[in-house]
């Protein structure tokens, strides 16, 4: 009987359909590469702007990855598991505009909700801010 294309010929075979799968998945590679560029290069180019500001609230965001231990792919010995934590501060400013920027965890842990100062940012870029 062999290796025939019986169940995939949906999609033309087997290697076709691994093709558009992998195509795909480096198209959305490189479009996550670009569009990081992209921000980065725009930050780069934006004013460095100080500004009074309100911190307004406060947000972290928190993403689990279970990972098979000791390159066991079926989890048979067990699972492994790693965290990331992204933290957020929503400001601000006079003219009531608000934007939500990404700060450090020490950055994070020092500012506090109805905290006022001075606020230094490019683009979207968190630099600074200093309570009054």
């Amino acid at each position: 009987m062999g290796f025939g294309y019986s169940g995939f010929d949906v999609f033309g075979g087997f290697d076709t359909m691994f093709f558009i799968v992998f195509l795909f998945t480096i198209g959305v590679f490189i479009a996550v590469i670009v569009r990081g560029i992209s921000t980065w290069n725009k930050n780069n180019n934006s004013p460095r702007l100080t500004v009074t500001a309100k911190v307004v609230s406060k947000r972290t965001e928190v993403s689990h990855h279970n990972h098979a231990n000791a390159g066991d792919v079926t989890g048979v010995h067990g699972y492994s598991t790693t965290s990331s934590t992204w933290h957020y501060v929503t400001f601000q400013v006079e003219s009531g505009d608000r934007m939500e920027l990404s700060v450090t965890g020490s950055e994070y842990g020092m500012l506090a909700e109805g905290d006022v100062g001075k606020l230094s940012f490019q683009g979207t870029r968190y630099l600074s801010f200093e309570r009054s």
